[in-house]
């Protein structure tokens, strides 16, 4: 299990978006079994991965955890940071 997180200029609502772009169906292929305009939770490939985004002063705070899809998720983190 992997828990990380960072900060990005996109608002939380877009950085939802962007992870369910990269992890979701059209992505890697991974269900989308939760979203909301702050979080998205995913599970496929016998693992999941749980996204929250929070917005700060200067930009968003970005958590995520994830079973199984760590390298994505650090792939991911490059992509919006």
């Amino acid at each position: 299990m992997l828990k990380i997180a960072t900060k990005t200029k996109l608002s939380p609502e877009e950085a939802i978006k962007r992870a369910v772009d990269f992890f979701g169906p059209k992505g890697h292929g991974l269900a989308v079994k939760n979203q909301t305009a702050d979080c998205a939770y995913f599970e496929g490939g016998g693992g999941s991965i749980n996204v929250n985004a929070c917005a700060e002063a200067k930009g968003t705070s970005v958590e995520l955890e994830s079973q199984e899809w760590d390298y994505q998720v650090k792939e991911f983190i490059r992509k919006i940071h």
